[in-house]
């Protein structure tokens, strides 16, 4: 397996890397790209869209200008607090409520519309229906959290058709900042086909309607895109704010404490050591390593990458935290077994055939093994002409000025905390 010289991804990290001739990866040279952004003019243009929807709004006597997708994460506050208190948008907030809530996520998103002042439509799933399609779509892609994530990019475009609401907002590209799949002049917006393909791993609901699936036309109303005709008789666009402004998601999640309050993750956690992402669901450490045992990273990956394209992290200390988390086992899979009334060898046996033959083996015994890791890449030749600089040691992820933002376990970073024992969130499969 060939790995980014820069930060710690794999060549089959998903949905697509591309790592050039210096060995650095699409993700890091899209990072970098974003340094040299014209953001006083690309902000000039979001400027200029929101003017342009508030008049529309204005002249149709419609009561929201905008639909903002929440949850109860940061990008969900920063994201409302940008547009309203900024620039003066009345958004509609719009929550598909999927089941795995965490008490910090209902918490946070109470938080965002009381905080805020702005009107929330939320639709909750039947968690029976939930229940069904995460089972299925764990033996056709690997996958429990179909349903979320076809609900989150799906239920905001039904209300847009309801409402005739043209203009929805979403936060970052998150494919483009990790992966590097779109350039920043790709001006990349939200589409039917890259909801399907990405997001929905290019099933749409009705290919869930098959004889063994057990799923019911009925378990599939928010997942179902409104027609082409209604959505060009609307002339709904879907923007990614991260076009627009430099996101950065540290700087914003500080902002975010500091105005509002927004809770962190408790304590240590199983799979990354980031507290301020991710915290709104309970099933995101599954969803997480259920991408480990077919590809061979994780999360810990993911957000060690961006530390180390930040300059907040050297390499070797990336390398660290991936051998800590990207294997580990998390607690909640033991809920998540009962839920979907599989045991733990049925849940692995049911990604078996997904496992990527370029880092899995399997050995005699019938045991799957990684045949590489980055760990074994620390001293690859391009590595030292790759680094970026390092911000000042107060400003590393582990340094003063982060303190309560990130967990550092074990001996990272020179701490002797070996506790990585996540206090965890109770599982409860309830409609909040």
């Amino acid at each position: 397996m060939d790995y980014c010289a820069r930060c710690v991804y794999p060549s089959n990290a998903k949905p697509a890397i591309i790592l050039d001739e210096k060995g650095v990866c699409s993700g890091c040279r899209y990072h970098e790209s974003r340094s040299s952004a014209d953001w006083p003019e690309r902000e000039k243009m979001l400027r200029e869209i929101l003017e342009m929807y508030r008049r529309k709004a204005a002249e149709q006597g419609l009561p929201y200008d905008c639909i903002i997708p929440v949850s109860g994460g940061k990008d969900s506050l920063f994201q409302t607090h940008l547009l309203k208190n900024v620039y003066g948008m009345n958004p509609l907030l719009v929550t598909y409520n999927h089941s795995f809530n965490t008490p910090i996520g209902i918490r946070n998103l109470n938080n965002l519309v009381a905080s805020l002042g702005c009107d929330l439509v939320r639709f909750t799933t039947n968690p029976q229906s939930a229940q069904r399609i995460a089972k299925y779509m764990l033996k056709k892609v690997g996958d429990i959290t179909w349903h979320y994530h076809a609900g989150i990019r799906t239920f905001p475009l039904q209300v847009a058709a309801q409402y005739g609401i043209p203009l929805v907002v979403w936060g970052e590209h998150g494919f483009a900042e990790l992966t590097g799949m779109f350039t920043l002049e790709d001006m990349v917006e939200f589409t039917k086909w890259s909801r399907r393909e990405h997001d929905m791993r290019g099933y749409e609901p009705e290919d869930l309607l098959t004889e063994d699936s057990g799923i019911l036309p009925a378990d599939l109303g928010p997942y179902r895109y409104p027609s082409d005709e209604r959505i060009d008789e609307i002339g709904v666009r879907g923007i990614y704010l991260s076009n627009f402004i430099n996101w950065d998601a540290k700087k914003q999640a500080e902002l975010m404490i500091q105005k509002y309050g927004f809770s962190l993750h408790p304590g240590p956690r199983d799979r990354t050591f980031v507290l301020y992402a991710k915290t709104e669901d309970h099933a995101n450490d599954v969803h997480d390593y259920l991408k480990y045992l077919k590809f061979g990273y994780g999360r810990s990956t993911d957000d060690a990458s961006i530390e180390v394209r930040h300059g907040r992290m050297t390499r070797e200390e990336a390398i660290d935290l991936v051998d800590l988390y990207d294997h580990a086992r998390p607690t909640t899979l033991d809920s998540y077994l009962r839920y979907l009334e599989v045991s733990e060898a049925e849940f692995e046996a049911s990604i078996e055939s997904m496992r990527d033959p370029s880092i899995w083996t399997k050995e005699h015994a019938g045991k799957w093994v990684v045949a590489d890791s980055v760990s074994q890449h620390r001293d690859d030749v391009q590595v030292e002409d790759a680094r970026v600089p390092l911000v000042v040691p107060e400003e590393r992820t582990f340094g003063s000025t982060n303190r309560g933002l990130y967990h550092a376990a074990n001996t990272v970073a020179g701490h002797s905390d070996d506790s990585r024992q996540s206090p965890g969130y109770p599982t409860d499969f309830v409609v909040l």
